[in-house]
């Protein structure tokens, strides 16, 4: 049989075992073209790129609009966010009024925690995939798609570990490496850390709500300050940490869940397909970082207003219970809008996940078209 014929008998269904490509409903609107034309060895590139990363945002927004129960995805995963303060607090609390822990139990105890919340972001994110993937008609039944994620709860589970572990080898790599920065490179500190500069914004209204003076441990209030800001400024940075880490493998949830693949064979096709489309994925991620903090930037109107209804205050002294309480409607609608925001990119990941697949599997046949692949080998994605 002849190479056209082999090709034609793989590709279009004349083999026993054709190669299955699960195709999603994204509900982009774009017109589906190589992400690498011209380049056929990998590579984001083309006019149309950073359209298609703020076509899946998009796409992601209009689908949370019209599944409501992909809240619940928002709600809970607030919740374990909240949890992983208060275990921060906690280790916080402990290790400055008791006792100084050890360098390695203190990154033990950070890692059981960090692993806990890992374990169910992942859970609520393959649940999250798994819930849009099967939808029929009508809405998407996120609790469906939890109960599905347990037949992945071993995969799902080593890569949290993956997961946890390379974001405590990134912490102490930021906390120890301006350590080694000459005098004169001193000012790039502040670049470095992400503390000063959320200390900067959450010890000032409307964030900071309680503004006491500090009197003595056994003080209420003084205790509430462990768990905010001081337990919720390092859950916010391990937080940013985890999020690089999800961005920088996006497609290995959906590769576990829908694919049913390891977590070797989920990262290397999660990387091979970043390479094909990386540009998508970077566009989208910054145009939602962009919305997320436009919307931050909206407590100078809070404190404009502070200012000019209330007369000046010192900075140890607390807020009327009026702006006590605007304070903490706004803190509590500006973190349920990041929470959004989060759900919505973990949507906009499907999306970009069944187009790189759909795009990669285009290149495999284009390759054998042209010779690059021999007829008949199988290629697993």
């Amino acid at each position: 049989m002849t190479r056209v014929s082999e090709i034609a008998e793989h590709w279009f269904g004349l083999c026993r075992k054709p190669p299955a490509v699960h195709v999603l409903q994204t509900g982009i609107g774009i017109p589906t073209e190589p992400v690498w034309e011209g380049q056929p060895d990998g590579g984001g590139g083309g006019s149309g790129t950073i359209r298609r990363g703020i076509g899946a945002a998009l796409s992601g927004m209009r689908t949370l609009n019209r599944n409501r129960q992909l809240l619940w995805f928002t709600l809970l995963a607030g919740l374990v966010l909240a949890g992983n303060t208060l275990g921060q607090a906690a280790l916080y609390a402990i290790d400055w009024t008791w006792t100084r822990q050890p360098f390695i139990v203190s990154y033990v105890l950070n890692f059981l925690i960090e692993f806990a919340t890992l374990f169910s972001l992942v859970f609520l994110l393959a649940g999250l995939v798994l819930s849009i993937q099967s939808k029929k008609e009508g809405s998407a039944s996120f609790f469906e798609g939890l109960a599905g994620a347990k037949k992945h709860l071993k995969s799902l589970f080593l890569w949290s570990f993956v997961l946890a572990l390379a974001g405590i080898l990134l912490d102490i790599v930021f906390f120890y490496v301006p350590l080694w920065f000459p005098h004169e490179l001193g000012f790039l500190y502040g670049f470095w850390h992400l503390e000063p500069f959320l200390t900067t914004w959450f010890l000032q209204f409307p964030f900071n709500l309680t503004l006491y003076p500090m009197k003595t441990i056994g003080d209420p209030v003084v205790g509430l300050a462990w768990i905010y800001p001081y337990g919720f400024m390092e859950a916010l940075t391990f937080s940013a940490i985890n999020l690089l880490l999800f961005i920088l493998t996006p497609f290995v949830v959906p590769s576990i869940v829908l694919e049913q693949k390891t977590i070797r064979e989920a990262v290397v096709g999660s990387f091979a397909m970043m390479k094909k489309i990386w540009a998508e994925v970077a566009s989208c991620a910054v145009f939602l970082g962009v919305v997320a903090f436009g919307v931050f930037l909206t407590y100078y109107l809070v404190q404009a207003a502070h200012g000019m209804v209330t007369p000046p205050v010192f900075v140890f002294s607390r807020p009327t219970g009026t702006w006590f309480a605007l304070g903490l409607l706004y803190d509590l609608a500006l973190w349920s809008v990041a929470f959004v925001v989060a759900t919505v990119g973990g949507i906009a990941a499907l999306d970009l996940f069944t187009d790189a697949k759909t795009r990669l599997m285009s290149g495999i046949v284009e390759g054998n078209q042209n010779g690059r692949i021999p007829a008949g080998e199988h290629v697993r994605l």
